[in-house]
C-alpha cells in the first residue's frame, strides 16, 4: 500500500505538471532567439523539441475535448468567460480548457482523496468524506488561481493607469490627436507595465480595423474589468459627443486619478497597524513573554522547591 500511494502521489505530481504546463503559454521566442545569439541552437534537438510540443499538444486537445463537453451540458457561462478575459486568456478554447483543468483536478483530488483515506485504514464514513473533500477542491483551486491571477492583473492595471493618463495628457496637449496619443502611450509604457501597453495596443489595434473609437474604449473597460478604466473611457466618450476639450477633460481626470492612488496608499498604509496584531499576537508576544518571563518563572520553582 505503501508504494501505491507513493506511485500514486507521483503520477499525481506529474501530471499537475504538465497541466500548469500547458495551460500556461510559452514564451519561447524571446528564449530561441538568446539561444541563436548565443550560437547555441544546435545544442538542442529539433526531435526533441517537436516529440515535446506533440505531447503538450496531445494534453490540451484531450482538455479541450473534456472541457467542450462540460461546456455543451450548459449553455450561460459568460460569468466564467468574462473571468478568463480578465485574466488575460483570450483565446475561443480558452473556456473549454479551463473547464478540462477543472474536471482533470477534480478526478485526481478525488483518487488522491480515496488513496490516502484507504492507506491510512480509515473507516468508510472517512473515505467518503475526504473523497468528497478532494472533489471540491480538485473544482476550487483552479478557480481560485484563476481569481489571484484577474487580481495580480487589474492591480497592475490600476498601479499603471496614472502614468498612462499622465503621458496621454502631454501627448494630447503637444498637439496629437487621441488615436495617435493612445498609440504613442502604448509604446512609452511598455517598460512601466507590459499588461497595459497589451491592452492599449489591443485598443489601437481595434480602431484602425474599422472599429468605433467609443466601441473599443468600451471593449477596453470590458476586457479589463477595472472600473477606473471605466471611468476613463466613459469620460472620454462624453467629451467625444458633447465637443468638450479633450485636454481639459484628460487633465482633470489625470489629478483625480492621483488623488486616487494617494488615496489608496494612505489606506494601506493605516490598514498596515490593523495588520500587524495577529503576527504579534501570535508570533513575538510569545518569544518575549518567554525569554522576559522564563527565568523569573524557574527561579520562583526552584525557591518553593528549597521551601517545601
Amino acid at each position: 500500500m505503501i508504494y501505491l500511494v507513493a506511485l500514486s502521489s507521483a503520477l499525481t505530481i506529474g501530471l499537475v505538471v504538465m497541466l500548469v504546463f500547458s495551460a500556461v503559454p510559452v514564451r519561447a521566442r524571446g528564449l530561441k532567439a538568446r539561444i541563436q545569439e548565443l550560437e547555441l541552437d544546435g545544442l538542442f534537438s529539433a526531435d526533441e523539441v517537436a516529440k515535446r510540443s506533440r505531447q503538450r499538444s496531445h494534453l490540451r486537445d484531450l482538455l479541450q475535448y473534456l472541457g467542450e463537453q462540460m461546456e455543451a451540458r450548459r449553455a450561460d457561462w459568460g460569468r466564467t468567460r468574462q473571468r478568463l478575459i480578465h485574466a488575460g486568456f483570450r483565446e475561443p478554447r480558452a473556456l473549454p480548457m479551463f473547464l478540462g483543468i477543472r474536471l482533470g483536478a477534480v478526478g485526481v483530488m478525488t483518487f488522491y482523496g480515496f488513496l490516502l483515506t484507504r492507506a491510512a485504514e480509515a473507516t468508510s464514513g472517512i473515505i467518503i468524506l475526504m473523497t468528497v473533500v478532494g472533489a471540491v477542491a480538485g473544482w476550487v483551486v483552479p478557480g481560485f488561481i484563476l481569481s489571484t491571477r484577474v487580481s495580480r492583473r487589474q492591480k497592475e492595471i490600476q498601479k499603471a493607469l496614472p502614468d498612462a493618463l499622465d503621458l496621454l495628457v502631454i501627448c494630447v496637449e503637444a498637439g496629437l490627436g487621441l488615436n495617435q496619443a493612445l498609440v504613442r502611450v502604448a509604446k512609452e509604457i511598455r517598460h512601466g507595465s507590459r499588461i497595459m501597453t497589451q491592452e492599449l495596443a489591443l485598443t489601437n489595434m481595434a480602431i484602425r480595423a474599422g472599429t468605433p473609437r467609443s466601441q473599443a474604449l468600451m471593449d477596453l473597460s470590458e476586457r479589463t474589468g477595472v472600473a477606473d478604466v471605466r471611468s476613463l473611457a466613459t469620460m472620454l466618450i462624453q467629451t467625444e459627443r458633447f465637443g468638450t476639450s479633450i485636454a481639459h477633460s484628460l487633465r482633470v481626470h489625470a489629478e483625480t486619478m492621483r488623488t486616487k492612488r494617494r488615496q489608496r496608499a494612505e489606506e494601506a498604509a493605516a490598514k498596515t497597524t490593523i495588520k500587524m496584531i495577529f503576527p504579534l499576537a501570535l508570533c513575538i508576544f510569545p518569544a518575549l513573554f518567554v525569554v522576559i518571563l522564563g527565568p523569573a518563572v524557574i527561579s520562583i520553582v526552584q525557591t518553593f522547591s528549597e521551601m517545601g
